[in-house]
């Protein structure tokens, strides 16, 4: 069996032949490993071949590097996901495309938005929609409807695929650290509604896209992936717009393969990504 292994404590001597030495103990390969030491933090990832008892390995570290270790081992695996979704259908139509192909690296579950608009793209794919209707409800409404769709689903991650909706602390809080969102900007620049117009009013000569995890400060969730495109004064904000689906796509599709290859920690609102 093969497991990803996170690992994040304060940064002491001897950390690595401390974790080393209970790999060797519980007759573990490592078929790779890195580590980064920053803000006095110690983050360790491996890959591990080889059977044994998840719990019991889990405690021995613990031992070892002290109760407050923050530690992980995910059996490396597809990732399960339900996409939100709102009108446009550019990330959208190439996470299905690719969960077709064989591509990505998770297997959908459910797609859920609140407007019906995307409803005949989705079927082609076979795959369950859900319209949950934002109109003439309140958002508490419209998302205890949602969160009781999602209790018929087994999942890893919800995955906002352009979905136009500010989702509440209390959902958020549901779900920490299992959100992912790409905005159509390079974060911080631009926040909220209407990023392009944003950028062609103050001028910018480039623009780009932003993949990060949700949490309960617009468009402030640590920071997975981005790219950038040059642009000039010829282009409107319309144009704008339509040469950054291609980077929004394309950074939603990085940041998840990220995700699910279990790669990344959170620390103090930013990631650090093996």
């Amino acid at each position: 069996m093969v497991r990803v292994l996170k690992i994040c404590t304060q940064d002491q001597k001897g950390l690595i032949y401390k974790i080393s030495d209970v790999i060797f103990k519980y007759h573990i390969n490592i078929v790779k490993n890195d580590e980064f030491v920053g803000e006095g933090m110690f983050f360790f990832r491996a890959i591990l071949e080889g059977d044994f008892k998840k719990e019991a390995f889990i405690q021995t570290l613990k031992v070892v590097l002290g109760q407050e270790a923050l530690i992980e081992l995910c059996e490396k695996r597809k990732k399960n996901i339900v996409v939100f979704a709102t009108k446009e259908s550019h990330c959208l139509g190439d996470l299905l495309i690719r969960h077709y192909s064989n591509e990505l690296q998770a297997d959908i579950k459910a797609v859920i938005s609140n407007h019906d608009v995307l409803k005949g793209l989705v079927e082609k794919f076979n795959i369950a929609y859900h319209h949950i209707s934002a109109q003439d409800l309140s958002r508490e409404e419209q998302e205890k409807q949602v969160l009781e769709c999602l209790k018929q689903y087994q999942f890893d991650y919800l995955i906002l695929a352009k979905y136009m909706r500010i989702l509440s602390p209390d959902f958020v809080e549901h779900f920490e650290g299992k959100i992912i969102n790409i905005h159509h900007s390079f974060l911080p620049a631009f926040i909220g509604a209407n990023p392009y117009k944003q950028a062609f009013e103050r001028g910018v000569k480039i623009i780009g896209a932003t993949a990060h995890f949700v949490n309960n400060n617009l468009d402030e969730g640590p920071i997975i992936t981005q790219a950038v495109l040059s642009i000039n004064h010829e282009y409107t904000w319309q144009d704008m717009q339509q040469a950054g689906r291609n980077i929004e796509k394309d950074v939603l599709s990085k940041a998840l393969d990220l995700v699910f290859e279990d790669r990344i920690f959170i620390h103090n609102n930013k990631t650090i990504i093996f």
